[in-house]
């Protein structure tokens, strides 16, 4: 049934939906993802003179890298390799090039429709912009609308994801020191509850220093591989488009399992569409809530483009067997490979890199689930602590499941999640455009740093509480 399902919704479905939705996004918006490209960084740059206390664009770009580097960048993409072959890889980069509109867009909405706390944090994603923006259009549905995705949500990645990201470190760990499973999913969890129980700024400032450190220091060594390995480059590349298309057959399983691979692994690594980034987009202190649809879009180019094609590579250049190995070998192929190209050090390391990233990857998880808990019992902290011991155990359940029930299970759940957020990002697509446009137009008037007005969307239910911050970086406090 479980395989049904997937077929049918991750095979069909949402392929008929996300690419086509992601190449409309880019063609309204005059590719924004491409113009704007450039200018990313600028605003990325700006987040390191952040001056309150709420998160940092650059933070949330750091929780967000967190959760889709580590499992949805080594694992995941030995795990599309293994059952759709190399084609699958040219249409992940589909995903992630048309993505990368979806994501601005989506996260553009999640900062308009913000909540502020009562602690003074912010609240917002998917849940928050069906029922505050789509509340007039669906009516008594929107809410329920809002809770359905919630609940997905909280099963997606509270639950589901973060035995996949366990699963994956302790395979790992196992594989290159002979570390008993069990023992290194109590270690993890351990960590992780040191962590989550600081709550979503102590998180943001952990994934800050954490994820860039390690991105770095795997893509240096993914260089190293591929700067050694030039004459094969070209033809790594070209396996990976001709077997796209189905050319390859023998290799990669035809075009057709080849296509879906490529969009469920795809939107298992960036979540372009899915939703989950504008939960930790929300989160975040910017002056306009494009300049975090900007980061984020960014941050679907990183993890695509960048980090899924080096880890491909690194895989396609080894001697290593991909096709058809089973889930154990999955979980450790990426190891291997390195394993080959630079010695047995190099499984050392990417063990203990997996480790770091999971660890990351699970707080970016956990807070997705806190934030599905917080929009079900709003300002309850009784219930964020019952669900953060909840993650503890789903850490050290993750070190003894199987990797193939997980995927089959979470496949189906992200394929529904990601179905609801895009029909609400579609029917509100209109107000990402007027967002986007009044950026543009400060930008073309000459102001360097543009600002979001909520009086000028007096239409939109916005929290104008959400923009009266104390504290603006290099100016007086709002009134």
């Amino acid at each position: 049934m479980l395989n049904f399902l997937n077929d049918l919704i991750n095979g069909k479905i949402l392929i008929a939906v996300l690419i086509p939705l992601g190449l409309i996004f880019t063609i309204w918006s005059r590719g924004v993802q491409f113009r704007l490209f450039g200018s990313m960084f600028s605003v990325l740059g700006q987040g390191f003179q952040h001056e309150t206390d709420q998160p940092s664009s650059f933070q949330a770009l750091a929780l967000s890298v967190a959760g889709r580097v580590g499992g949805g960048n080594i694992a995941g993409v030995a795990a599309a390799l293994a059952i759709g072959g190399p084609g699958a890889i040219f249409w992940m980069w589909v995903v992630g090039l048309v993505g990368m509109a979806t994501s601005y867009f989506e996260c553009t909405l999640a900062q308009v429709y913000k909540q502020k706390e009562p602690n003074g944090d912010f609240r917002g994603g998917p849940a928050y912009y069906i029922k505050h923006g789509l509340g007039k259009k669906l009516g008594k549905a929107g809410p329920v609308l809002g809770f359905v995705y919630s609940l997905l949500l909280l099963v997606t990645f509270g639950f589901a994801f973060i035995c996949f990201q366990s699963f994956a470190t302790t395979s790992s760990m196992e594989s290159a020191f002979g570390a008993e499973r069990l023992w290194s999913g109590i270690g993890l969890a351990v960590v992780v509850g040191l962590v989550i129980f600081g709550g979503v700024r102590r998180i943001a400032s952990v994934a800050e220093f954490v994820v860039p450190a390690m991105a770095v220091f795997y893509a240096l060594l993914g260089l190293f591989v591929l700067v050694t390995h030039l004459p094969q480059i070209p033809g790594a590349l070209a396996m990976i488009v001709t077997s796209a298309f189905g050319f390859n057959e023998a290799i990669g399983g035809g075009m057709g399992i080849a296509i879906m691979m490529g969009v469920d692994r795809g939107l298992f690594s960036n979540e372009a569409g899915l939703g989950s980034a504008p939960n930790v987009a929300a989160a975040a202190y910017v002056e306009h809530p494009a300049q975090q649809g900007m980061v984020q879009s960014l941050s679907v180019f990183i993890d695509t483009i960048i980090m899924c094609t080096v880890t491909a590579l690194i895989i396609l250049l080894s001697a290593q067997s991909y096709f058809g190995v089973d889930d154990a070998t999955q979980g450790v192929l990426t190891q291997l490979a390195l394993a080959d190209h630079t010695g047995i050090w190099a499984e050392y390391f990417i063990a203990v890199a997996l480790f770091l990233f999971a660890f990351s990857s699970i707080m970016y998880s956990y807070y997705l689930g806190e934030n599905a808990v917080d929009y079900y019992i709003p300002n309850n902290r009784v219930a964020v602590y019952v669900y953060r011991f909840i993650v503890i155990g789903f850490v050290v359940l993750g070190a003894k499941v199987s990797l193939g029930e997980v995927l089959s299970f979470s496949s189906l759940t992200m394929g529904l999640l990601a179905m609801v957020n895009l029909f609400a990002v579609a029917l509100l697509f209109p107000i990402g455009l007027r967002i986007m446009k009044d950026f543009d137009a400060q930008r073309k008037a000459g102001v360097k740093v543009p600002i979001f007005d909520p009086d000028k969307f007096s239409d939109l239910n916005i929290d104008k509480s959400a923009w009266q911050l104390t504290e603006r970086p290099g100016g007086p406090a709002d009134s």
